[in-house]
């Protein structure tokens, strides 16, 4: 929030601080998901996938987000940067969620919508990966795959 009001020239250090409070207790309660989401989710778990969560977040934040989205029950380990120690794109926190998924890169693949975090640390990891391209934009990093829609997913997976 410092870095965001310092772009409108308000050098608040008070107000930052109370803005970040105030967007990390109210982030858990965003619960809009992309279209498709649950369907595909249903979609993986009863083809028998194991779904793991990488993200860049903290972990009391991102646990609440989840349950609050109704995801939980599609997750068996939910690996957030505190955690591991270590942010997406960095190969540390994928070989951290590869070792308690007790999985290797070759059999694992990275989904992400994220191409700078989620598609270069799956590349730096060595896995496979799947670019959900929502927006539309023009890739910079070569994905395995790249889709626009979450249904896209069935017909690579």
């Amino acid at each position: 929030m410092w870095l965001s009001l310092l772009e409108f020239k308000i050098a608040d250090e008070v107000l930052s601080k109370e803005l970040s409070v105030q967007f990390l207790e109210g982030l858990p309660t965003k619960k809009k998901l992309f279209p498709y989401t649950i369907e595909i989710l249903e979609y993986l778990v009863n083809k028998k996938y194991q779904l793991h969560l990488v993200t860049n977040g903290f972990e009391n934040v991102q646990h609440n987000k989840i349950r609050e989205s109704n995801l939980s029950k599609y997750f068996k380990e939910v690996i957030t940067s505190e955690a591991s120690n270590s942010l997406k794109p960095h190969k540390e926190i994928f070989e951290y969620a590869l070792l308690k998924a007790g999985a290797t890169a070759s059999e694992s693949i990275m989904i992400g919508d994220n191409q700078d975090a989620d598609i270069k640390g799956g590349i730096n990891a060595g896995m496979d990966t799947i670019f959900v391209n929502h927006l539309r934009v023009a890739p910079t990093v070569k994905a395995t795959y790249t889709i626009y829609h979450l249904k896209e997913l069935e017909q690579i997976l």
